[in-house]
């Protein structure tokens, strides 16, 4: 039989011994056996959102095997929940329903409950089993892949957490169905981060296929989520602690995580201040002569065929961004250090960027309204 793009596909995360398995395809959320190899022992926690819990929390609960002790904790929605007051309900609910270190947690959401049920799991105990069944599209191309986990600070987004890895990443692209435009469009920008930092073919299919991940076409869906984890898959093999290639997965994101931090977590969706951040690294690349106009209007176009902002927000001054850029966990002995193209397809490290070169950018940029 011939196999096609809606047939579950299956990638690894070679780390070893802690290498874990990625698997795609529809209908995998509730599937008999598919999260029972991965459990550590019979004590299960699924850890979800109140949007998420009314329509996914009963079928993932089917999926495990009958004779599970499962408890289930659901928590608000949004991105001012991703703090440590939040994973302490989880220490809380752990504790009360007498875990024990054989227990698994499942991080049922997207990538707030993915970061915050990792470092819970990272922490309990010294450290116990997690599993990743991501429902957005960012999160299943991006936060669910690698063992990012943690939280925010007022002063800084995800400046509190740890390297921990899950035991496997289920991936059912049927919960992209019900995902708002918004949210669709945040998890766009992930995917289109991987094709300016390391696949510039992958980059132009984006250009052509971008309507049809609009408008959820199942194949297209499938070829990017897979080409997107295979991607990040490859540079967290690489490098799993950020010391060097994995840095460059933060295309955008210092600019980004400066707008989210500054308007108040939630205000701006992660993927839409990313994908503002990425058109001002493209914009900072072609004042450094490395981008052409040409390869900064078709990451713009990108953008906006994607839905994305192209402006940074009102009122949000130079000084604003590099108050908050200064924070950058990248930052090394004061320098900020800055991931930028050297063209469309790679992206570089770079820690020499003219301090008034940068500040021209940051008060030359648009802003919203």
């Amino acid at each position: 039989m011939t196999e096609t793009l809606s047939d579950p596909r299956t990638l690894e995360v070679a780390l070893g011994e802690r290498s874990y398995p990625i698997h795609i395809g529809p209908g995998l959320l509730g599937d008999p056996g598919r999260l029972a190899p991965y459990l550590a022992g019979r004590q299960v926690m699924i850890v979800t959102n109140e949007v998420v819990a009314p329509l996914y929390l009963e079928r993932c609960r089917a999926g495990l095997p009958a004779d599970t002790e499962v408890r289930e904790l659901v928590l608000p929605d949004g991105e001012a929940t991703k703090s440590l007051a939040s994973v302490e309900r989880i220490w809380d609910a752990l504790l009360e329903a007498g875990f024990n270190r054989r227990c698994t947690l499942v991080a049922l959401g997207g990538g707030v409950i993915g970061d915050m049920v990792g470092f819970a799991a990272a922490c309990y105990q010294r450290g116990v089993a997690f599993i990743q069944v991501p429902t957005t599209l960012l999160a299943q191309v991006d936060s669910s892949v690698g063992g990012k986990t943690g939280v925010n600070h007022p002063l800084g987004k995800n400046m509190i957490g740890a390297f921990w890895q899950p035991r496997v990443v289920l991936i059912d692209t049927n919960t992209l169905a019900s995902l708002p435009p918004r949210e669709l469009s945040a998890g766009l920008a992930e995917v289109i981060k991987y094709g300016l930092i390391r696949d510039a073919d992958f980059l132009a299919w984006l250009e052509q296929a971008m309507s049809d991940l609009r408008a959820l076409e199942a194949a297209a869906l499938t070829r990017a989520i897979e080409r997107s984890c295979t991607l990040k898959a490859e540079i967290v093999a690489e490098d799993e602690t950020e010391q060097g290639v994995r840095a460059l997965l933060n295309l955008g994101h210092t600019f980004g995580h400066a707008i989210e931090a500054h308007q108040g977590y939630g205000a701006w969706l992660h993927g839409e201040a990313v994908g503002a951040g990425m058109l001002m690294a493209a914009e900072l690349s072609r004042r450094l002569g490395w981008l052409d106009d040409g390869d900064v209007a078709r990451v713009r176009a990108l953008l906006e065929a994607a839905e994305l902002p192209r402006v940074a927000p009102a009122g949000m001054g130079a000084e604003d961004f590099l108050s908050r850029m200064r924070l950058d966990k990248k930052n090394i002995d004061s320098r900020l250090r800055l991931i930028l193209l050297k063209a469309l397809g790679d992206a570089c490290l770079h820690d020499a960027t003219p301090p008034e070169t940068l500040h021209a950018l940051l008060t030359q940029f648009p802003r919203d309204g």
